[in-house]
């Protein structure tokens, strides 16, 4: 009986104390977001004492660094990892081969397929010679180093090394069954319960990690466009703030644009020097607003804005991490009618004769401050000013200066 009865319990505690399954979703352009999300849900996963791992995976593909992180995470993790191309319909291409090729498992559902992991060709990928394109050096370069990675890890994880070469070399793609036979991937499932089933564990717990709203957040500050448009917000509301001094508002607002698109940019495969020339022209752009070159130098100004903003973004081919053109041309479009609208202001004021000093003020309209009698304070020019006046004035009464001597005016009553 008490033997019956230890059974019992051992079986209890051994149900109650089974380890689970994380399920981590991967899905969409893999960035700089979704690979700390991934590399988190990996880490979490140990902490719980996890039994299994798995990374459900849809993308189309993304940054080579942020793919990189995932891979390290996956391999030096103490938990088994299984990538898992889900549901039907979904791909792993590009970045999401690579990954695939380092998990623990790999498995497709009906209906996907992975593949066309060639890098992205970096500088337009080579020279024409009699009707064919020829590779540069730097994509040779790029191409052989991504060869040698998916290889490498092909061969750690005992998977087709060849066609993984292929597949980065010719850009070939294979459909879930497909790569089933040809040693590509370990398991064809339906759904997460069916891949569970087949790894030996139908009734393990799922716990299923939801995208949190610091995740979000990343997101969307290392999206390029929105990193695009914090840049100009920020450089912007500066200026504006340094020609207005004591309005407040711009300087914090463009003080936290600038510092998250700095964040942004740091973790985005920025060119600087793309970078070098946005900011050269919005200079030149707010130079013309005060030197009277008459639009030579805001011309300058565009030419390098928009050359800039093309060069912003390196990986540009990469799904998700370009910037629209159609937005650089509204942004170059407005500042052009900008520096338009400055230019005609700028010829109509040296089309008008210049009046200043006692010329300006001789016979100009003045509104008495207060009650006096003899000196007195009065607005002119929307200014205080120490008036004199032979007759006395009262508080709002509307002046003529008819005289200047140093800094005090002379001031008649108006007639009515």
């Amino acid at each position: 009986m008490r033997a019956i009865l230890l059974a019992v319990l051992g079986c209890a505690c051994a149900v109650a104390s089974a380890a689970p399954v994380v399920l981590v979703p991967l899905e969409g352009a893999i960035g700089p977001a979704s690979a700390h999300f991934a590399k988190r849900g990996i880490e979490r996963a140990a902490k719980e004492g996890a039994e299994l791992v798995i990374l459900q995976v849809d993308t189309p593909g993304g940054l080579d660094t942020s793919m990189r992180e995932v891979i390290k995470a996956i391999l030096a993790s103490p938990v088994p990892v299984a990538v898992f191309v889900a549901p039907s319909g979904a791909r792993a291409a590009s970045a999401g081969t690579f990954i695939l090729y380092a998990a623990h498992v790999a498995a497709m559902a009906p209906g996907t397929n992975l593949g066309a992991a060639s890098p992205v060709s970096i500088g337009g990928g080579g020279s024409q010679k009699d009707g064919k394109k020829e590779e540069d050096t730097m994509t040779r370069k790029v191409t052989n180093d991504a060869v040698a990675y998916i290889r490498g890890l092909a061969q750690l994880r005992h998977r087709n090394a060849d066609w993984a070469e292929k597949a980065v070399r010719e850009g070939a793609s294979l459909p879930a069954q497909e790569a089933l036979k040809l040693k590509v991937i370990d398991h064809v499932a339906a759904d997460v319960p069916a891949l569970l089933a087949r790894l030996g564990k139908p009734n393990a717990e799922v716990k299923a990690l939801e995208v949190d709203w610091r995740t979000r957040v990343l997101a969307v500050i290392t999206n390029p466009t929105v990193a695009y448009l914090l840049i100009l917000v920020g450089v912007y509301a500066l200026i504006f703030e340094f020609m207005s001094p004591g309005m407040i508002l711009p300087g914090v607002v463009g003080a936290i644009a600038l510092l998250l698109a700095l964040y942004a940019l740091h973790l985005l495969p920025v060119n600087y020097a793309g970078l070098a020339l946005m900011l050269l022209g919005i200079a030149f752009m707010v130079a013309e607003v005060f030197l009277p070159s008459f639009g030579a130098i805001g011309v300058g100004g565009i030419v390098a804005f928009v050359l800039g903003s093309l060069l912003l973004i390196e990986d540009t081919e990469l799904p998700g991490f370009e910037i629209p053109y159609a937005l650089i041309a509204g942004v170059a479009a407005a500042s052009a009618g900008f520096l338009i609208l400055i230019v005609g202001m700028l010829v109509k004021s040296r089309r008008r004769a210049v009046v200043s000093g006692r010329e300006q003020m001789l016979g100009a309209s003045a509104e008495a401050l207060a009650d006096f009698d003899l000196e007195g304070w009065a607005r002119v020019h929307g200014e205080q000013w120490k008036v004199r006046s032979s007759r006395p004035v009262r508080r709002g009464q509307k002046l003529r200066v008819t005289g200047m001597q140093g800094l005090v005016l002379s001031v008649e009553p108006e007639s009515n």
